[in-house]
């Protein structure tokens, strides 16, 4: 069985974009794990790592056209109070927390970097 082990989001000013992450992180759950290379590693309450860092090759860090890190939460009311609390923490609102068609609900924001984030929680889930 293979699972998704991490996603990496890239960060232009590292420790503006660690504070953003420890923030963000603890409102799910989540915790700074450990330093790499380049970053830090960041673990959500139900496994998903968040790494955090700067681009190996010295560019600058810019988000992926069409790329989307897409967040999983427990409970319905999870994601109007995790994107309230992303645009507290000076996030760019991308969509407003919301039913997306028979999916559930979703919202979505840009990290201070314009990494493209969604938070949704879906009945399908129990399917």
């Amino acid at each position: 069985m293979a699972q998704l082990g991490y996603v990496c989001l890239g960060a232009n000013d590292f420790d503006r974009a660690c504070a953003f992450y420890d923030a963000f992180t603890a409102e799910l759950g989540g915790k700074r794990l450990f330093p790499t290379p380049h970053g830090q590693m960041y673990r959500l309450a139900g496994g998903a790592m968040i790494m955090v860092t700067r681009p190996y090759n010295g560019e600058a860090a810019h988000p992926g056209n069409g790329t989307m890190l897409a967040i999983n939460v427990d409970e319905k009311e999870d994601v109007a109070r995790v994107h309230a609390k992303a645009l507290s923490l000076g996030c760019a609102n991308e969509g407003d927390p919301g039913p997306r068609g028979a999916f559930g609900e979703f919202a979505y924001f840009r990290d201070l970097d314009g990494n493209k984030i969604a938070v949704f929680w879906t009945e399908r889930q129990k399917q």
